[in-house]
């Protein structure tokens, strides 16, 4: 199993609706992705690691897919509608991860 994450550094003021994302933004990915998609999850910056310091990542989705090839078969033909939605949540540039999932617990 992979594991596709998507970062959006926090950076000062950037712009980031929490709710299209959530709302319209991964529900999109998922339906476009089809079965590539095995769940997915977001997550929301609220601290760095200490009292005030600030997340360094205002928000992060993460994609599960079987495979590599799994998720590409079903991302590449999106990328552009996927790439398009961005500017409507945010104008952070994302930071993009492919990791391998070695324990899921």
């Amino acid at each position: 199993m992979i594991k596709v994450s998507i970062m959006y550094p926090t950076t000062p003021e950037a712009r980031f609706d929490h709710d299209y994302y959530r709302d319209r933004h991964l529900p999109m990915i998922a339906e476009l992705l089809g079965p590539a998609c095995e769940r997915w999850t977001i997550d929301r910056g609220v601290s760095g690691g200490g009292p005030g310091v600030d997340a360094p990542y205002v928000a992060m989705c993460h994609v599960y897919s079987e495979s590599l090839d799994a998720f590409q078969a079903g991302f590449g033909p999106n990328v552009k509608q996927i790439m398009s939605d961005i500017g409507n949540y945010t104008d952070i540039t994302p930071v993009m991860q492919i990791s391998e999932v070695v324990v899921d617990g």
